[in-house]
């Protein structure tokens, strides 16, 4: 897999590490408990350090799955 794809899958299980590497690319807010509002904040703090960029509060209500953040990064050229 490309590396920013693992990139991405590392900063998932920093902030929610009960997940197996396996796992991540189905987690979604209905799948994993611990990914609250702040589970939210966490992920977005983490996203940002690691793809250096800043993503806007109004878009912190798209990000609900890994599938999501996958495209909005990808919307946001991020190579993944």
């Amino acid at each position: 897999m490309p590396e920013k794809y693992e990139r991405l899958v590392r900063c998932f299980t920093s902030v929610f590490p009960m997940l197996a590497h396996n796992q991540v690319p189905t987690a979604s807010m209905h799948s994993v408990p611990a990914w609250d509002s702040f589970g939210t904040v966490t992920l977005v703090a983490v996203l940002e350090q690691e793809f250096g960029l800043e993503i806007g509060l109004a878009d912190f209500q798209d990000l609900v799955s890994f599938e999501a953040v996958l495209k909005y990064l990808s919307g946001r050229r991020i190579d993944l």
